[in-house]
């Protein structure tokens, strides 16, 4: 398909909190992306960052960071932020830079050396942001949305804290295989149970930490990668963006929607889902042709929303299809089969992109322990901070 650009390369600094610097970590990931595509950094022609509000200056300007400490060599540099979905936004516009002819090769990263504890608001007071109203006024940490979340699905399906201590399970299993992931030891139900209230009903391991990683990627255009020797590589086909529409699952509080009421009909569909459906269109498949998903697991609870939202099951089944252990390494299919952020932790600009180097191995079968025989087709999907999204396919 016209729209596929190649995947030469994917790279990762493993997840932790290592004390340094996210600049060290993205050089290394980027490094590590070169060599598994087979690169010389000298004939990258474009660098894409995503952004960090947390690195200061530097963070802001990310590509030409990067750029930077890897050695300017007069490849083309952009910097993008998009919260959550940065890394995504980031794969996008190199995407579209390759298929507009901009540049044959394109590295992608994203790096982030994250605080201690919950993430709080940055970028100074923003009384007209319901995110920043939720912390300030409310009080209401990201712990405690997360809670609203997971109580809410208790209220319209009869989820249990049973049924999402099940999740961390499985993805603890899976992280427990993956030298990249920041905590790898396999988990019982006992002890997420046994762990700490921290916003009820969700437990201590019910909720991912924050963290220091990197990942990037190697794209390039079909027919570089031909020139290249990679007859069949791992090819992205869709990349989706999309903004929430009216009504919004989150008001914008004190300027509640006005626009988009008049713009659009009220949607049916979550904010999650619309993100999922645009890229199942551009792609050309739908839920039934995925061997795996990579989704944004930033609750146990949230992940249920998922598989809901990525069409893996009808609305209120979620806690039933992990119960079955479909979404398990050897089940149907598997969610998460990195371990999630359950297993790395959040490092913002990073995590969509580490999402596709997950895809990229796992399709190539090249994911070890944790390989899904035969996979063939994958999506990734997050939810950011101010209407931001993502979800890519790749396939093979």
């Amino acid at each position: 398909m016209s729209g596929d650009v190649a995947v030469l390369g994917a790279g990762m600094h493993p997840w932790g909190k290592w004390g340094r610097g996210f600049v060290e970590y993205g050089t290394v990931a980027a490094r590590g992306a070169l060599a598994d595509a087979g690169i010389e950094w000298r004939d990258v022609r474009s660098v894409v960052g995503a952004g960090t509000v947390r690195g200061g200056y530097p963070g802001y300007v990310a590509g030409a960071t990067f750029a930077q400490a890897l050695g300017w060599q007069g490849a083309r540099v952009t910097s993008v932020y998009a919260a959550c979905a940065s890394g995504a936004q980031a794969v996008n516009t190199a995407r579209a830079q390759i298929l507009a002819g901009m540049a044959d090769v394109v590295l992608v990263v994203g790096a982030d050396a994250a605080p201690k504890g919950f993430f709080a608001p940055a970028g100074g007071e923003r009384p007209d942001d319901p995110d920043w109203l939720r912390f300030r006024v409310l009080g209401a940490t990201n712990p405690a949305y997360f809670a609203l979340y997971a109580r809410r699905r208790m209220a319209l399906h009869g989820d249990t804290p049973e049924d999402f201590a099940l999740v961390k399970v499985k993805n603890a299993a899976a992280g427990a295989l993956n030298p990249n992931a920041r905590y790898r030891a396999a988990v019982s139900p006992e002890q997420v149970a046994a762990s700490a209230v921290v916003a009820d009903p969700l437990r201590l391991l019910d909720i991912c930490a924050t963290s220091d990683g990197a990942a990037a990627l190697v794209l390039s255009s079909m027919e570089f990668a031909r020139r290249h020797g990679a007859s069949d590589p791992v090819r992205i086909r869709a990349v989706s963006t999309v903004t929430p529409t009216y009504p919004k699952a989150v008001l914008d509080l004190p300027d509640i929607a006005t626009d988009s009421a008049v713009a659009v009909e009220p949607s049916p569909m979550s904010f999650r889902g619309s993100i999922a459906r645009a890229a199942y269109e551009e792609a050309g498949i739908g839920p039934g042709d995925l061997s795996l998903a990579e989704v944004y697991d930033l609750s146990t609870a949230l992940e249920l929303e998922w598989y809901e939202d990525i069409g893996l099951c009808a609305p209120g089944e979620g806690a039933a299809l992990v119960r079955s252990g479909a979404t398990a390494l050897g089940g149907r299919i598997p969610v998460n089969p990195s371990g999630g952020l359950a297993s790395f932790g959040e490092a913002v600009p990073a995590q969509a992109i580490a999402q596709v180097c997950e895809l990229t191995w796992q399709l190539r079968g090249t994911a070890g322990e944790r390989q899904i025989p035969g996979a063939r087709a994958g999506i990734t999907a997050n939810q950011g901070l101010f209407g931001h999204g993502s979800a890519v396919v790749a396939v093979r």
